[in-house]
């Protein structure tokens, strides 16, 4: 049977063994009633890797980022973010739905935008305007190619968001990713914003869970939306056990990762009517994430392709008519992206 190379997305990470272990070995309790240990601990251990104060454990990345919204928020404020982050594209429509704010698009490359177009989007103070309350940043940039905002472009947007009296939110589902490609530690990314959210699913491995880490009452706040967002867990000692085994063992392996999305990019951008995304291709592959584009002349859509590479085992997903996206993680080895670059030669026959 072939083996599968699964590129379509970091989620799709299995528990190792070890991690299977660390699981079953977990003291539990009930996280609603506030007393699980493993969960207690975990919390603990991630808002000191971040630098606040107070953590809560969530079941999604998206629920981190909802709740986070929710308790920096009030219905009718607008926040600010790039047209391509996550709260706008894949959390459906959430922050109009769950916390009644609009959301204020900026573009830029790579899923970046400037920090001084952040402050011209801030409303001025009228009573026919939403009020501008919070800015949020994703880093690493998910349709940015896994791009790393460069600290000193946060520590500009950090310093302009606070002198407009803003708060700010780091959708880092990626950070880990971030942390590992620049070097700059998660403290200090912490520092610059009031919320953090960051994901153990992905890359990490952990099966299910991000954290959110921030300042007492807006983590308090946020573990009541957790509850009224149906996001309540029981005996959820078992998967933030998990979580603490990945976040303890399996941060400076994603350097793996990224290499292997370097090896993978280059090995695609050989093999006619494959280009590299041009931004992504300009800037390097900087983390685990690679997007590439099939040439018209190939007379094949970018499903088409996927089609035809599932076929001899390997997995990637379209993001459009002409653009597919390749994600690296712990489950794929170099002989696995070895194997998924020659199925798309043959694929599109060479």
């Amino acid at each position: 049977m072939t083996q599968v190379v699964d590129l379509r997305s970091d989620t799709v990470t299995r528990p190792t063994p070890s991690m299977r272990e660390a699981m079953m070995a977990a003291p539990l309790g009930d996280d609603v009633l506030g007393d699980d240990p493993t969960v207690r601990d975990l919390e603990e251990r991630f808002a000191a890797l971040m630098g606040k104060p107070a953590a809560c454990f969530m079941p999604s990345g998206t629920m981190a980022n909802q709740t986070a919204i929710r308790a920096q928020t009030e219905p009718g404020d607008e926040i600010i973010a790039h047209e391509d982050s996550h709260i706008v594209l894949y959390e459906g429509g959430a922050p109009a739905a769950l916390s009644g704010c609009l959301v204020r698009v900026l573009r830029g490359a790579r899923g970046m935008f400037a920090p001084q177009d952040a402050l011209q989007a801030v409303r001025s103070v009228n009573d026919h305007f939403p009020v501008t309350k919070l800015v949020v940043a994703e880093n690493t940039q998910n349709r940015g190619g896994g791009a790393v905002w460069p600290i000193g472009v946060l520590e500009e947007l950090s310093h302009a968001a606070r002198s407009r009296g803003l708060r700010l939110h780091l959708d880092g589902a990626r950070l880990w990713n971030a942390h590992v490609a620049s070097g700059v530690a998660m403290s200090r990314y912490g520092a610059l914003f009031d919320t953090v959210s960051c994901c153990f699913s992905k890359g990490l491995g952990a099966p299910v869970g991000s954290a959110l880490a921030g300042d007492g009452e807006t983590i308090r706040r946020a573990r009541r939306f957790r509850k009224m967002f149906g996001g309540g867990m029981r005996q959820s000692g078992l998967l933030a056990a998990a979580a603490r085994f990945a976040m303890e063992h399996h941060v400076s392996r994603l350097a793996q990762d990224h290499e292997h999305a370097r090896r993978l990019a280059a090995g695609l951008g050989k093999i006619k009517g494959l280009t590299i995304d041009p931004e992504q291709a300009a800037h390097g592959v900087e983390t685990n994430i690679v997007y590439f584009d099939v040439s018209p002349t190939l007379r094949l859509s970018a499903a088409a392709l996927c089609e035809r590479v599932a076929a001899q085992g390997v997995l990637v997903l379209a993001t459009g008519e002409h653009r597919i996206r390749a994600v690296t993680h712990l489950d794929v080895n170099q002989d696995g992206i070895d194997a998924a670059i020659r199925a798309f030669s043959a694929a599109v026959g060479e």
